[in-house]
């Protein structure tokens, strides 16, 4: 990688958690296309990790991200093949985020906005900072949206909704963003730190197999009708039956104790 690349985008691995940081906080985190290249590579390679039981994205400083850092642009329609060399890794990012076979938690430390809200809509848990906001941010620059926010928003708050962020563009604290939907929990900034290390540390030390099927089980019910997504819940389920974990889970719940899962 180039010193830009390394820079930019931080991955640091500790006991089953990949930790991924946007470190480029001069530029609020904002991703050209070098950095949005890095960080779908880098993504890609921790989702695809098996060692890696659970997988954190999260940002350096007061803002998490705000998608395209727009000072590289010129305001015309040469724009058009700048926003398509950042969205195309974009789009890599957050598909391989909602479909990584493992937990995603993101931490949103501040501000979010732009291309930055589908990174942070894509994880499992999100858990945002008290002095967090969330903006769609789009239409003050009079485009429509990507990252994948347009497709995530109304599934978690409803079209209703989700048109309400959209349109009104309104800035969304970290209380309401529970509220609605977007966010997990929202937590002091004096502790948000800890609080995402103990997440994710609950995360990696659970039965990553079964939270694979969980989510794969939450992408196909939009699009199941109900008989086929009861089959798909029993043939899921009875194969993580055989699992190491599965048998872990049992014999802790009948000796009454805390089981040991190790993701097998």
């Amino acid at each position: 990688m180039t010193e830009t690349e390394t820079d930019a985008i931080r991955l640091e691995r500790d006991d089953g958690i990949a930790t991924i940081t946007v470190d480029r906080p001069e530029r609020h985190n904002a991703m050209d296309e070098t950095v949005a290249r890095t960080l779908a590579e880098t993504v890609t390679q921790a989702a695809e990790d098996d060692a890696v039981r659970c997988l954190v994205l999260t940002g350096t400083g007061a803002v998490f991200n705000t998608g395209a850092d727009l000072s590289t642009f010129e305001g015309d329609e040469t724009d058009a093949e700048r926003l398509e060399a950042i969205a195309t890794p974009l789009h890599e990012t957050v598909s391989t985020l909602v479909s990584a076979p493992k937990p995603v938690v993101t931490g949103v430390n501040g501000v979010v906005a732009g291309g930055g809200l589908g990174l942070a809509l894509a994880g499992d848990v999100v858990l945002a900072a008290e002095d967090a906001r969330f903006e769609y941010a789009y239409p003050k620059i009079g485009l429509s949206g990507d990252g994948g926010a347009t497709w995530l928003l109304p599934r978690l708050v409803g079209r209703r909704t989700a048109q309400r962020i959209a349109f009104l563009d309104e800035p969304i604290d970290a209380e309401e963003a529970v509220e609605l939907g977007l966010a997990t929990e929202a937590v002091a900034s004096e502790e948000f730190d800890d609080r995402l290390e103990a997440v994710a540390s609950e995360l990696a030390s659970g039965p990553t197999k079964a939270y694979a099927e969980i989510k794969r089980l939450f992408a196909a019910s939009s699009t199941n009708g109900i008989e086929a997504h009861l089959e798909e819940e029993q043939e899921r389920i009875t194969d993580l039956a055989s699992t190491a974990d599965y048998a872990a889970g049992l014999r802790g719940f009948l000796e009454k104790e805390s089981p040991t899962f190790r993701g097998e």
